[in-house]
């Protein structure tokens, strides 16, 4: 195949001969066009924003779905994230999500040992979820926003575990662990503007360093052991002193009724003793007689059958009832 040559001082294009400047035009406006949808043309999440960049400065924030931007590479869009929750893991990683999770701590050893206010080592796991909150200050205020993350994590974390022991560590201060490494987190990511959000930091497993733990399980065993028999005590001793009081207040107010029933008996006994006696006043041998009469009522029946002999009486007196019954008035 020839070719023609155009010059004009220095040399030009060359075109194959059969192919007309048309063709050429409309095949360089078609790569155009090309070229301008597939630059002109993007698409935003639905948990995303978009952060456009003119020549590399920022120049607006676009929001989810289809829109147009300066082609041919001018402006450039950087998907980011806010709606989305992301977690950094600390200690252990995610080997497989989903409904049998896979985790592994082997490596990570160095993070989650963290020494308390007591001079003890504990080792402590722990997650942290955030949120992208100002997507220009995560892209654009520190280089790495994730690293820095990290980082400071670890740091805040050794701090607020650093102030507690041990023991409150890994039993009853767990709560409180995240509660303030979340407040102390985020005050340090608002002041490196970090344009992050810190949702939650969670403390997984805390638990003794490997070499150590059996002689910590002991003590945790004796101080259970001991918290049990105190409890026990307690138990033993709210079941036996009420008992006891509500005994002893018994025996009290029984013999306090008892004093007052001898003591009434007694008023009422001496009473009746003066009654008798001025009614005797009166008539000294009618009541004598009558007082005989009525006690030998009462006596008789109980002595059994007996027999009365009266040298004056020519028979038994008939009036005295001698069989043991009582006699009738």
């Amino acid at each position: 195949m020839s070719y023609s040559y155009q010059q004009s001082g220095s040399q030009r294009l060359q075109i194959p001969k059969g192919i007309s400047r048309r063709a050429v035009a409309t095949a360089a406006a078609v790569v155009a066009a090309v070229v301008f949808l597939a630059t002109g043309f993007y698409t935003i999440a639905a948990d995303e924003v978009g952060i456009v960049l003119r020549f590399g400065r920022h120049v607006r924030t676009v929001d989810p779905g289809l829109h147009l931007k300066v082609p041919f590479w001018i402006e450039n869009v950087i998907p980011v994230p806010t709606q989305r929750k992301l977690k950094e893991e600390f200690g252990f990683r995610t080997l497989q999500a989903g409904v049998r999770t896979q985790y592994t701590s082997r490596g990570y050893e160095e993070e989650t040992l963290m020494l308390t206010g007591d001079l003890n080592i504990g080792s402590v796991e722990w997650i942290v979820q955030y949120q992208i909150k100002d997507p220009v200050n995560f892209l654009f205020r520190v280089r790495n926003v994730r690293d820095t993350l990290r980082a400071a994590s670890e740091a805040v974390m050794r701090e607020v575990i650093g102030d507690r022991s041990v023991n409150e560590v890994l039993t009853t201060g767990r709560t409180e662990v995240g509660v303030a490494a979340t407040v102390a987190l985020q005050n340090v990511m608002d002041q490196y503007e970090t344009g992050v959000d810190i949702l939650l930091v969670q403390p997984q497993t805390i638990t003794p360093p490997d070499p150590v733990k059996p002689s910590f399980n002991e003590v945790n065993q004796s101080e259970q052991e001991r918290a049990r028999l105190i409890n026990e005590a307690e138990s033993e001793y709210q079941e036996v002193i009420p008992r006891a009081r509500g005994e002893a207040e018994q025996l009290i107010e029984t013999a306090r009724g008892y004093a007052m029933e001898r003591v009434n008996e007694a008023k009422g006994d001496s009473k009746r003793f003066i009654a008798i006696y001025q009614e005797y006043a009166k008539a000294k041998d009618v009541t004598r007689r009558r007082l005989y009469l009525e006690a030998m009522r009462e006596v008789l029946p109980k002595v059994g059958r007996k027999i009365v002999i009266d040298e004056k009486a020519k028979n038994v007196l008939p009036l005295l009832e001698l069989s043991g019954k009582a006699v009738q008035k």
